[in-house]
């Protein structure tokens, strides 16, 4: 099989993999660069993989690189790279996080329960890894491995970024009453229960945290709304606040 590596350039990390007469898979654009003799193929997927992207989003395209040599993919990220070694395993990965497999590795895409994907966080659609071989995915931070033996894990947040697909994921209230799910501030938690493994990426790397909060810094005064545009938007958003937590406490009340 192919070895796949993490490297470091200024701080930044990528991966190097290196085949030796060997095809590895990648997601569409993750490419660096490469060197070797090694040559780049991507098929157009049939019918039914085609309606896969177009309901999910996600690209139908998974290129792949056959030959020997070295492929390097990014893009080069502050954040995390994680290898998982399947042994035909499956596994679902957050949206987003895969970036490149061995051969033996199927690509596919995972749907959740209408309601879960609704108020869980992690979207409808996800990303389904299945088969044997090294499966490389990103995230923003150091990964931390949970493995469960029929315990149940809660997580309040959306920073699973993989899990065995044989775990049962669902979205329950934080307590058994809607009045101290309500008053705990927490809401609804995400939870996975059954024989498997979760990892867990609570916290961003330094680096990767800097640029998040950087986000947040204004860079122009602001300004108070103007006219009857403005109380209009405050108005607009008001009302939007309002639906906002109307939908929650339903939420509550449905979910245990």
């Amino acid at each position: 099989m192919a070895h796949f590596e993490i490297i470091e350039f200024e701080g930044q990390k990528m991966i190097k993999a290196v085949i030796q007469n060997e095809t590895i898979r990648a997601e569409a654009g993750a490419l660096h660069y490469m060197r070797g003799q090694i040559e780049m193929e991507s098929k157009a997927p049939g019918a039914g993989g085609i309606l896969k992207g177009m309901v999910s989003g996600e690209s139908v395209f998974k290129p792949t690189y056959t030959g020997s040599g070295e492929v390097y993919f990014g893009p080069p990220i502050f954040g995390e790279y994680i290898t998982l070694e399947l042994n035909n395993q499956e596994w679902i990965l957050d949206r987003g996080a895969y970036v490149c497999s061995d051969i033996g590795v199927e690509v596919d895409v995972y749907r959740n329960k209408a309601a879960t994907a609704l108020l869980g966080g992690e979207g409808l659609f996800q990303t389904l890894v299945r088969g044997t071989g090294k499966v490389v995915i990103q995230s923003q931070g150091k990964a931390e491995w949970i493995q469960l033996n029929g315990e149940k894990l809660s997580v309040d947040g959306s920073f699973a970024i993989a899990r065995s697909s044989n775990l049962d994921f669902k979205v329950q209230r934080a307590s058994k009453s809607l009045i101290g799910s309500m008053t705990s501030g927490e809401g609804l938690l995400n939870t996975f229960q059954g024989q498997g493994y979760v990892l867990l990426a609570p916290v961003p790397n330094l680096y990767q945290n800097l640029i998040n909060q950087s986000r947040y810094i204004p860079t122009t005064q602001p300004t108070a709304p103007k006219g009857l545009m403005g109380r209009g938007c405050l108005g607009f958003l008001g009302g939007g606040v309002f639906i906002i937590g109307i939908i929650g406490a339903l939420a509550l009340v449905l979910f245990n």
